[in-house]
């Protein structure tokens, strides 16, 4: 398997830098990914972080930035859909490519995604993340796409060319580059209805039918990531290895819980990539 990689890394701030430079001081292959720039960019100014005073939020990133990219970490734009395990590794779904690898580090900053009913429960039946991924399986159908992301209005156009009947639901008004064959409506996606698939969308007070809600969010909720996965309050639960429930999928920085703070987030990067390396050369030396 040519293509399978040691580390996936899912979120390029503090935790995710240092989780990928320490990846890579121990040898293994990674990739990086992320799709939106994260809190500490637009700090204004940081003093408690050992060895940067008086330095603007974005000072600081560039300085972590630079650091990765002297070691060859190359951070690749990405928003990561679902994660599902398969036998002794992991399949990586961003954006509609499949990443292979052996271990996963969650490091994407705390969750805002807030899931409306119907959401979870219909996942995968009609409830989809990805346009790209799902959205051939809704041609000559019809689908509502709610706008969350700066990507929604390409994305409503991609599944409209490839003959999905599209109702682009947005509390924005209307967007000039929305093909004006989109049926728009100015609200908010309040439910998902349907038992085993989705049979409609609660906008307001108005029910309307459809086959498929696109939710395009600038991420995905941990949760809705990979299945079993533990939380506690909106946080995902680590060891103090900064593992998870699920075996080979290990977390770091804000999406761990508080303090919310630049030097845990580094310091838990760089604990969760020593413990994915070591699972890897642990499983190495068994085979």
């Amino acid at each position: 398997m040519s293509n399978l990689i040691d580390v996936a890394i899912i979120g390029a701030g503090p935790a995710g830098l240092s989780a990928a430079i320490n990846v890579k001081t121990r040898g293994k292959t990674l990739r990086i990914f992320s799709n939106n720039e994260n809190y500490l960019s637009r700090a204004e100014r940081v003093d408690n972080h050992l060895g940067f005073y008086n330095v603007s939020g974005k000072e600081m990133m560039n300085q972590f930035t630079e650091h990765a990219k002297a070691m060859d970490v190359k951070v690749e734009n990405g928003k990561a859909v679902n994660i599902l395990p398969f036998d002794e590794y992991f399949m990586v779904n961003i954006n509609g490519e499949i990443v292979e690898s052996k271990k996963v580090i969650l490091a994407m900053g705390t969750s805002k995604v807030k899931e409306i009913p119907g959401e979870a429960r219909l996942l995968g039946s009609g409830v989809s993340y990805c346009a790209t991924c799902d959205g051939m399986l809704y041609r000559n159908k019809t689908a509502v796409v709610w706008d969350q992301s700066h990507e929604a209005v390409e994305e409503a156009n991609y599944l409209k060319s490839i003959g999905v009947n599209i109702i682009f639901v947005s509390k924005k008004q209307r967007n000039q580059e929305l093909n004006p064959e989109i049926e728009f409506i100015e609200g908010s996606l309040d439910e998902v209805i349907g038992e085993n698939k989705v049979e409609g969308a609660l906008i307001g007070n108005k029910t309307i039918k459809t086959d498929a809600v696109f939710m395009l969010r600038e991420a995905v909720a941990p949760t809705a990531l990979i299945d079993g996965l533990e939380t506690e309050d909106g946080f995902i639960s680590v060891s103090r290895k900064m593992e998870t429930n699920i075996k080979g999928i290990f977390a770091a920085g804000d999406c761990t819980g508080r303090p919310l703070q630049i030097s845990k987030a580094v310091s838990e990067g760089l604990i969760a990539a020593q413990y994915a390396a070591k699972e890897i050369d642990n499983n190495q030396e068994d085979n």
